[in-house]
C-alpha cells in the first residue's frame, strides 16, 4: 500500500497531464469536410477552432458560449457615436446560396457579410455585430472553406464589425451545394434618419417628385456570377461589386439628412426595387 502523500503526488501528476492534454488545440487533419465535422464532437471542434476561430476569432466569439455576449454600453456608445441620439435597434438576417461559390471580385463569404451589413445600413443603422451560420456539404475542400471565411474576416474588418456567434452543420454529399451561409446582424438606428419607420410602412415618407439616386453600376454582381457559371457564351472583364455600403450611407445622411428611403438592390435588381417602391406608394 502506497503512502498517502505519494498517492497525492501521483494524483497531482495525472491531473496535470490531463490539464495539459485538454489545453492542446484540436488538430484538423482533413482536407475535405466530412460528416464527422457536423457531429458535435472533436472533429467539429477542430473545424471551428482551426478554420472559423483562426479566420475571424475575437474576444466575444472566443467566449465559446451559445450566444455572443457584449456589454450594453456598446449599444449606448454606438448611439452616441452617431451624434444624433436615438437608441432603437435594427436587426436583419439573410441566407446566401450562390453557384459558383467563388467568382470574379468576391465569393459567398464576403457576399454574406456585406449583404447583411447593407440591409442594416439602408435602414439607417450603424452595424454593431454579425452572426454566421454555415451548412457545409460533405466533400467541400477545407482549403476552399478557409478562403471563404478569410474573405468574411476582410469584409467584416472593412465594415468595422465583428462576427460574434455562429453555427456549423454538415449535410451528406449531394444534399447541398458546397456551402450555404446565413448571416444575421444588429445595429443602432440613427435618430435623424427620416426613413426609419417607427410604425406603418417604410415608404410612408416618400413624396411625389422625389429623386431616386443609384449609388453605382447596375448588374455587375449578377453578370460576374453568370459569366463565372458559364451561362453566357461571353468573355468580359466584369467583377462583382460586392461591398459594404455603411460608410457610404453615413456620408449620404451627413450630406443629405432629409433622405427619406434607401434600399439595397440585390437579387431582384433595380427593376424589382422600383416595382416594390411603386406598389408601396
Amino acid at each position: 500500500m502506497q503512502p498517502k502523500n505519494r498517492l497525492n503526488t501521483n494524483e497531482a501528476k495525472v491531473n496535470t497531464n490531463i490539464g495539459r492534454v485538454r489545453a492542446r488545440p484540436f488538430r484538423l487533419l482533413d482536407d475535405y469536410v466530412t460528416l464527422q465535422h457536423g457531429s458535435g464532437g472533436k472533429a467539429s471542434a477542430a473545424l471551428v477552432e482551426q478554420v472559423f476561430f483562426d479566420a475571424y476569432g475575437n474576444e466575444i466569439l472566443g467566449q465559446g458560449g451559445d450566444s455572443g455576449l457584449f456589454a450594453a454600453e456598446a449599444v449606448v456608445e454606438a448611439a452616441a457615436a452617431s451624434a444624433h441620439g436615438g437608441a432603437r435597434l435594427a436587426m436583419s438576417t439573410d441566407s446566401y446560396v450562390v453557384n459558383p461559390i467563388e467568382f470574379p471580385g468576391g465569393d459567398i463569404g464576403d457576399l454574406a457579410v456585406n449583404g447583411t451589413i447593407n440591409d442594416l445600413a439602408v435602414a439607417g443603422a450603424r452595424p454593431l455585430a454579425l452572426t454566421a451560420s454555415f451548412i457545409l456539404e460533405e466533400g467541400l475542400e477545407i482549403a476552399t472553406l478557409r478562403r471563404i471565411v478569410a474573405s468574411m474576416r476582410v469584409a467584416a474588418d472593412a465594415a468595422g464589425v465583428s462576427i460574434v456567434a455562429g453555427d456549423t452543420k454538415v449535410v451528406p454529399k449531394g444534399a447541398g451545394d458546397q456551402v450555404y451561409i446565413t448571416t444575421a446582424g444588429m445595429g443602432v438606428v440613427r435618430g435623424d434618419y427620416a426613413g426609419a419607420a417607427t410604425k406603418g410602412s417604410v415608404y410612408a415618407n416618400i413624396e411625389a417628385g422625389d429623386r431616386i439616386l443609384v449609388s453605382g453600376p447596375i448588374a455587375d454582381h449578377g453578370m460576374a456570377v453568370m459569366l463565372a457559371r458559364g451561362d453566357l457564351a461571353l468573355a468580359a472583364p466584369i467583377e462583382s461589386d460586392t461591398r459594404a455600403v455603411n460608410g457610404l450611407v453615413e456620408a449620404l445622411l451627413e450630406a443629405a439628412p432629409g433622405t427619406r428611403w434607401m434600399r439595397d438592390a440585390t437579387r431582384g435588381g433595380l427593376g424589382t426595387v422600383a416595382n416594390e417602391l411603386a406598389r408601396g406608394t
